[in-house]
């Protein structure tokens, strides 16, 4: 059994950092909204799937064209990306300027479920424009890079197999790598980063010192359906199918990420996400072992939410969240 999981550890950490890279990104943008506003901007995962469904609409544009042929990869990639960010990023601020902002000083329940409807809306929306377009809700996307790369672990210990690593997931990785090195460096080193830090500690505050807490959480809007909408397109990438549905599972799972990194802070929300991402990928390939076949890969998220669980128990603000004291 044990030379079982040892042998599948690198596919396993090749594929859970992949999808923890999805995940982390995504839990970025839920992190972002709650740091400032204390809201849990549940529509996230579903502007996520609209980044997935524009880039894989202008990609079908672009084969339809027929300039996929006669474009760079490199070149269509980026396109995908920034078109998907533009939109995405538009529709988070118009979210927030329609859905929220009226509702930014009522009880957090109501703005709770304002959330949760807006993102029923776009489920049926986006369903509704995909249907009228193609006749289906279910798109396949058409894949810009194909091929693996052999990885081999064997030379470290003999008992370690090889992995085997799409070049679609080397881009993903990469493309999340720059996406949250680049907001790192944003928040740390520009104005607007820093009005965001000062509107997260007292908003208040901020605004007497002369910061425009409206256009701050607009710009925190946009970034972070900006970064949403860009994995989606990585998504789309990686896994080939997209339906209207797919953001919610995977939101709720970018959600978990970042309770598990500590909701508010960016850098637990990537650790969540990577950790989260990695621990799906072990159950998937070894549950069945540890388990002596009782449970299959299909109960990788009940072992991912378990581990939640557990962390939360002993720690309930999170790996790198800081304990504090709810007001009354």
């Amino acid at each position: 059994m044990i030379s079982g999981i040892i042998g599948t550890l690198p596919q396993v950490l090749l594929d859970g950092l992949t999808l923890g890279a999805v995940y982390a990104v995504v839990a970025i943008g839920y992190t972002m909204v709650y740091g400032i506003l204390e809201l849990i901007n549940f529509a996230h995962g579903e502007i996520f799937m609209t980044g997935a469904f524009v880039g894989t609409s202008t990609l079908l544009l672009f084969q339809s064209a027929g300039w996929l042929s006669d474009l760079p990869g490199w070149l269509v990639y980026l396109f995908l990306l920034i078109t998907a960010m533009v939109i995405t990023g538009f529709l988070g601020v118009g979210i927030e300027r329609l859905a929220y902002r009226p509702l930014r000083n009522a009880p957090k329940l109501i703005s709770l479920i304002s959330a949760i409807g807006i993102s029923f809306l776009l489920q049926d929306l986006i369903r509704f424009i995909a249907e009228l377009k193609t006749g289906n809700y279910i798109v396949s996307a058409p894949a810009i890079y194909n091929g693996n790369l052999q990885v081999s672990a064997s030379g470290l210990w003999d008992r370690f197999g090889d992995g085997f690593l799409k070049v679609n997931s080397l881009i993903v990785v990469s493309v999340a790598i720059v996406l949250m090195v680049g907001l790192d460096l944003f928040i740390k080193r520009t104005k607007w980063g820093m009005a965001m830090r000062a509107v997260a500690q007292d908003r208040e505050t901020a605004s007497l010192m002369a910061i425009s807490v409206n256009k701050v959480i607009a710009i925190t809007f946009f970034i972070g359906s900006a970064l949403g909408g860009a994995t989606g397109v990585l998504f789309a990438q990686q896994y080939g199918t997209i339906d209207p549905f797919i953001g919610y599972v995977l939101g709720i799972k970018a959600f978990t990420a970042a309770v598990l990194g500590g909701i508010g802070n960016i850098r637990g929300a990537v650790f969540g996400g990577l950790l989260l991402g990695i621990l799906e990928m072990f159950a998937s390939a070894n549950l069945g072992i540890l388990t002596s076949g009782s449970f299959g890969g299909e109960y990788k998220d009940v072992f991912a939410f378990a581990v939640l669980v557990i962390v939360l128990i002993f720690k309930p603000e999170g790996m790198f969240g800081k304990a504090v004291k709810e007001k009354v």
